[in-house]
């Protein structure tokens, strides 16, 4: 059945984040392969009931739109997993059965899903992905759909629609990607031939956007030894290389603030280079083609710095062309609403 509400002839598509009573947005329309943007943006409930927070999405022309949620990696767990010798159709509750002591909620509160690992062929023949999100996450996503009249279409995730943006840029060769996304953890994917086969999360420490990264190069400066360890950082691999690397900041008494900041910043530096030596020890028949950065307006600041100390080709996103519109986007909004862009170019049709 079809509501009368729902514009399906304009092209119009939505995609909505829903988190922490922030809702971000981006409300594009196709034009001919790509898609313009027509406002994107971050709205805060706050103080408002749903009411008149449903009011204030409606006066944005947001109402009775086709829409696709993507959820932000807080909001879910992606486990790998040795795939079960089951049937295709009986994997995703064999999954829930093996990811039982993986998660720490009861699996009837889970919503899951499961995908391969890659093109499904050689080594990643025997892996899966799971995500596993709470069913409340989901029912409260669905809830703000009701109010607003929504036409929901799927639920994606982040690690997905950063594949999609990442292989729109390469979309035959092995190649990474880092997003920042909103200064407290970093998302790294590695996609090869449009399949995503490695994904890990990064913990950021307090106040990392508005650190200094890295010194300013001079001619006599030795080049940084991204292999310099750091005596009080201890890795929490708890996840396995699918989970978050956490920071934790001790005995810096005695550098100069520039210094510390530069100490800490160093971390990820070294964890980007530690997934790309495991990667390249993997994966030696794909080898990088290199690394796309996101972390705002100092996307380039980022790209210079990892150029530099990783030997990597690294380049920041920049989808002013292939999104029409994007630079109008508050610079504030961006980092909220650059991942929604992906969730945009997954096709109908495709199952994962």
């Amino acid at each position: 059945m079809r509501w009368p509400w729902q514009r399906n002839a304009s092209g119009e598509r939505l995609v909505v984040s829903w988190s922490g009573q922030a809702m971000s947005y981006v409300h594009a329309k196709r034009a001919g392969n790509d898609f313009k943007i027509i406002r994107a943006g971050v709205e805060v409930q706050g103080s408002d009931s749903r009411e008149d927070f449903v009011r204030r999405l409606q006066a944005l022309g947001l109402k009775g739109v086709h829409a696709k949620f993507m959820l932000k990696p807080e909001q879910y767990q992606l486990l790998q997993i040795e795939a079960p010798a089951v049937a295709p159709e009986e994997l995703r509750s064999a999954a829930r059965y093996q990811i039982k002591e993986m998660v720490d909620v009861h699996l009837d509160d889970l919503t899951i899903d499961v995908l391969r690992v890659g093109d499904g062929q050689g080594r990643a023949a025997s892996q899966l992905f799971v995500v596993a999100a709470n069913n409340a996450v989901v029912r409260d996503a669905m809830d703000l759909a009701h109010a607003m009249q929504w036409d929901v279409r799927l639920i994606d995730v982040q690690d997905m629609a950063q594949r999609n943006l990442q292989t729109m840029a390469e979309p035959e060769r092995a190649n990474a990607c880092l997003v920042l996304a909103e200064g407290r953890q970093a998302l790294l994917t590695i996609s090869a031939g449009g399949e995503l086969f490695y994904s890990r999360r990064l913990d950021l420490p307090d106040g990392f956007m508005a650190m200094t990264w890295t010194a300013v190069a001079t001619a006599e400066q030795a080049p940084v030894d991204a292999y310099t360890p750091v005596e009080e950082y201890v890795p929490d691999y708890g996840g396995g290389a699918y989970g978050a690397a956490a920071f934790t900041t001790t005995g810096a008494a005695t550098a100069s603030p520039e210094q510390s900041d530069i100490d800490r910043a160093q971390r990820l530096l070294v964890e980007v280079q530690r997934s790309i030596d495991l990667w390249d020890r993997t994966w030696s028949n794909l080898p990088l083609a290199g690394l796309h950065v996101f972390a705002g307006e100092r996307s380039a600041e980022l790209a210079d710095w990892l150029q530099r100390d990783t030997g990597q080709r690294v380049q920041p996103i920049a989808w002013d062309t292939a999104f029409p519109g994007w630079s109008a986007v508050s610079p504030a909004d961006q980092p909220y609403c650059l991942p929604l862009l992906g969730v945009l170019l997954r096709t109908e049709h495709r199952t994962a």
